[in-house]
């Protein structure tokens, strides 16, 4: 999920320090970053976490981002998208290094959520940097050997934009595993796929059907137009889970 601003709200969560394991590109304007965390609680697929980061004269800025790795992993993992002109994400994004440290805590929801343990099938669509929520389910679902039916369809602006992109084609186990991309801007030479924004024949192409559990996941317009479209499929609302996101001070 991109980042967030952080609501004026209390928590019981406590800060923990989190430190820099290693950093891995994932586009040109992203990358993730593994995390250890003493006295992390776990998590959830699905769960998002808040980021505080200290200047050096006392000001903090902070922002949520949703987890990307699985709650089996070893280590904690968010991946951060740059926003121009932001407070944090240029640095979580560009100038941190293994070996720094920053404040997080959580995790936080719980309504946008699955475990391996529940019934499927799955529908994931995601925009954007929308699909890293989606992507700690599909690691969890890997993790745990499920062959829940999941089928994933990823907007994206161009293939260099997609988030993960080596790491979707090997994604276990292949049954019931289904990947789909559109792109809005420029498709790979040669793309015979879909191209343009999400619309209803996609989606009633790549869906495992009406009993579908659907998480949705990218910018405020996205999530908005492909939740209507699902309900307009014949889906039940209750089984139609938003998480969205939008400009911030970054």
């Amino acid at each position: 999920m991109a980042e967030t601003a952080v609501p004026g709200r209390l928590r019981r969560l406590p800060w923990l320090t989190a430190t820099v394991r290693h950093v891995v590109a994932e586009t040109a304007r992203a990358r993730t970053i593994a995390l250890g965390v003493e006295g992390w609680s776990g998590h959830r697929a699905g769960h998002h976490l808040d980021v505080r980061l200290t200047a050096e004269d006392g000001y903090q800025a902070e922002r949520s981002y949703s987890i990307a790795s699985a709650p089996e992993d070893d280590l904690l993992a968010i991946t951060v998208e740059l926003v121009d002109d932001g407070e944090v994400s240029p640095y979580l994004a560009g100038a941190l290094e293994p070996g720094d440290t920053f404040e997080i805590r959580g995790p936080i929801g719980g309504y946008f959520t699955w475990s391996a343990d529940e019934p499927g099938p799955l529908l994931l669509v995601a925009g954007g940097a929308g699909l890293v929520p989606l992507m700690s389910m599909l690691r969890h679902r890997a993790a745990r050997g499920a062959a829940v039916p999941a089928h994933l369809l990823v907007s994206a602006r161009s293939p260099d934009d997609v988030l993960y992109r080596d790491e979707l084609p090997a994604l276990e186990p292949r049954e019931g595993l289904r990947i789909a991309h559109t792109y809005t801007r420029e498709p790979p030479p040669g793309w015979t796929g879909w191209r343009g924004r999400v619309d209803a024949a996609m989606l009633a192409d790549v869906s495992p059907g009406r009993d579908a559990r659907c998480f949705v996941c990218g910018p405020t317009p996205f999530v908005e137009i492909v939740n209507d479209l699902l309900v307009a499929a014949g889906h039940d609302p209750r089984e139609v889970r938003a998480e969205r996101f939008g400009p911030t001070g970054g």
